[in-house]
């Protein structure tokens, strides 16, 4: 009977707060909390220590070998950039930009080897020859970008990356037409340079301009865009230029023109100079129109344009007058292909086409590239002012001839 009333006493006991129980109690939360705040104090300064002598520890990494690595090794290598510095845009975009040395072979005289005969007759010896260049990978398969004049009949084509690689490159297929080519390489983990928006592009905006001149090493240079759609230069057949004043050199040609945030927005093509050198005056393949064009040598190996078979010309106030048209703009028919597609669909001389599938024609320019977009054997309305008459005539775009013609 007595080990209820001891129980009885435990209890009472321990809910009256021994002495003995709460010194006890109280020592081991002491304990416990002088060992907790010693170990946060030293985990906060071992923190402290790690962060200021070793950052890198802290920071989350990607596989080094990876394209994530290299695309985002800038952002963490160049946090500090000055204000107004463009070495995060120069060393993104450069990891894609390739320099091209090509190699063309000794050709047979056709005088043969009397070094006499090819004195007097003019012809000269014909000995094995390079060329360099730059071009732009845009795709992890290995396709490069670059000019058609850069390998244009080369025997022999290498491909040296930003990282030391290098590889012979095969040519997917040319567009002499716009002066663009298509390469591919064979290697892996490529950097790919992404594609801009040129469409987007504004006079004044800044631009960069990458590439290998004058085979010195690759080379950054700045600028801005100094004009949009430049034609009539004579460099191609369909010309719609970025201009720019970022210094482009021999060996430029088919670099990298891009925004500040390292994308690509054009092709580096050509320079108006009178020394050789750059003066100022750049022109630019927008990559609105390389993509077309890549995208169709990929597809097909080669660019298939429309063709209507006219001669065209800017209107004139002559022409205007000899013809007796009512309107003074479009672009006047001074000529017909017999059964072409244009004179098919009833296309006169002496006709000014005013519109193409409601897009106003202002110029012979604006008129051929408008033509060459359009896809053969389906109809397109063209509107025409034939003399005091508005007609709306249907047709049917051919396939643009391979030989370079004097109609488009």
């Amino acid at each position: 009977m007595q080990f209820p009333i001891l129980r009885e006493s435990r209890a009472y006991n321990l809910a009256l707060g021994c002495p003995g129980v709460q010194r006890l109690t109280d020592n081991a939360m002491n304990r416990f909390w002088l060992l907790f705040s010693q170990t946060v104090t030293v985990l906060v300064a071992a923190f402290f220590v790690v962060t200021t002598l070793k950052p890198e520890w802290t920071r989350p990494t990607a596989p080094p070998n990876s394209t994530v690595a290299m695309l985002e090794a800038p952002a963490t290598l160049f946090n500090d950039a000055p204000h107004g510095s463009f070495r995060l845009a120069a060393k993104r975009a450069s990891l894609a930009v390739v320099s091209i040395s090509t190699r063309k072979d000794a050709r047979k005289n056709k005088l043969g080897t009397d070094p006499w005969l090819r004195f007097f007759n003019g012809e000269p010896d014909n000995a094995p020859s390079g060329g360099l260049g730059s071009g732009v990978i845009v795709s992890s398969s290995g396709y490069i970008l670059t000019n058609n004049h850069v390998i244009e009949g080369a025997d022999g084509i290498e491909v040296v990356l930003n990282d030391g690689r290098r590889s012979q490159a095969k040519v997917i297929g040319t567009d002499p037409d716009s002066d663009l080519a298509v390469l591919k390489i064979e290697l892996d983990k490529l950097p790919v340079i992404v594609l801009g928006d040129s469409d987007a592009l504004q006079v004044g905006d800044q631009v960069l301009a990458i590439g290998n001149p004058f085979g010195v090493g690759q080379t950054v240079t700045s600028g801005i865009v100094s004009a949009l759609g430049r034609n009539q230069l004579g460099i191609n057949t369909f010309e719609n230029f970025i201009q720019t004043d970022a210094a482009i050199n021999p060996g430029n040609s088919g670099g990298a023109l891009v925004d500040i945030q390292g994308n690509l927005l054009g092709i580096n093509t050509a320079i108006y100079s009178r020394s050789g050198g750059s003066m100022g005056i750049g022109f630019a393949i927008p990559i609105a129109t390389a993509k077309q064009v890549l995208e169709s040598l990929v597809k097909d190996g080669k660019v298939t344009r429309g063709w209507i078979g006219v001669e065209p010309n800017d209107l004139s106030v002559e022409l205007a007058e000899a013809f007796d048209t009512a309107t003074s703009s479009g672009v006047i028919i001074t000529g017909v292909l017999q059964n072409g597609p244009a004179a098919q669909a009833g296309i006169r001389p002496g006709d000014i086409i005013l519109t193409i599938e409601t897009s106003p024609i202002q110029n012979v320019t604006q008129m051929l590239a408008k033509v060459a977009g359009l896809a053969p054997g389906k109809s397109v309305t063209f509107t025409v002012q034939r003399k005091q008459q508005k007609l709306a005539l249907n047709v049917t775009p051919g396939t643009r001839p391979k030989p370079r013609a004097l109609v488009p």
